[in-house]
């Protein structure tokens, strides 16, 4: 539910000494790892470099299956804090994982089988330096997901996936684009750029992006959404 609490008591102060080490898996890379597994029904779903997706049973470790995307390596070159991935999401038997190339994908959870593959980048034929790195986020009947690359100079926004098809439902820009082309594409960005320097420097993108930490109120049909990093961006 997004509040990071979880409501479990079967570890408490009583008990907590006896925790200890049970196993541990082996991912044979010396790339950043910065995912929280998920554990569901006795398996748990971990997610690794590049937007690897990797099945253990969680009681012994041993792997179920694993799924090892196709990627642009070169794309890597966007990555502003190396080829890491923030998690992902399960539900209804699926597995929603994003790569690092910008790809939603969702995946058989039983077996790690490709149900569908969708691309999530605006301006990939012009190699806009968009990277996905954070975890989907399930809400309702659609699975949003963000991006990165605001301090590289591009345009934030999130889009919403049908869980079952993988169909584009909606997409939100965070900020306006450039007013010399044109009215903006969505109305909230005409009251947002009149708020912007006509003569900012609107070929870097303007940032915005939401590289992760969405949120989800079922009770109220709201998604949050932080942004992250202006664009331009001074690197010295």
């Amino acid at each position: 539910a997004g509040t990071y609490h979880s409501p479990l008591t079967q570890i408490d102060t009583t008990n907590v000494e006896r925790l200890g080490f049970a196993w541990q898996f082996t991912l044979d890379t010396s790339r950043g790892l910065e995912a929280t597994p998920i554990v569901i029904d006795g398996v748990m779903y971990a997610a690794g470099n590049y937007g690897r997706v990797y099945a253990l049973d969680a009681r012994s470790g041993r792997e179920l299956w694993r799924h090892v995307p196709v990627i642009d390596g070169p794309w890597a070159r966007h990555a502003c804090c190396d080829v890491v991935n923030r998690g992902l999401a399960v539900w209804q038997g699926r597995v929603y994982v994003g790569t690092l190339d910008g790809w939603l994908e969702a995946l058989d959870a039983r077996n790690g089988a490709l149900l569908w593959r969708v691309d999530t980048l605006v301006g990939r034929e012009r190699r806009l330096p968009y990277t996905v790195s954070g975890a989907p986020l399930i809400a309702g009947d659609v699975v949003i997901i963000g991006n990165g690359g605001a301090d590289f100079g591009v345009r934030g926004y999130v889009s919403a996936y049908d869980l079952a098809s993988g169909a584009l439902k909606w997409r939100f820009y965070t900020v306006p684009r450039d007013p010399a082309l044109g009215p903006q594409d969505q109305p909230h960005l005409e009251k947002a750029a009149a708020t912007w320097d006509p003569k900012g420097l609107w070929h870097a993108g303007a940032g915005g992006t939401v590289w992760d930490g969405m949120a989800y109120d079922p009770g109220l049909g709201l998604v949050y959404l932080g942004t992250g990093n202006a664009a331009p961006y001074d690197w010295q």
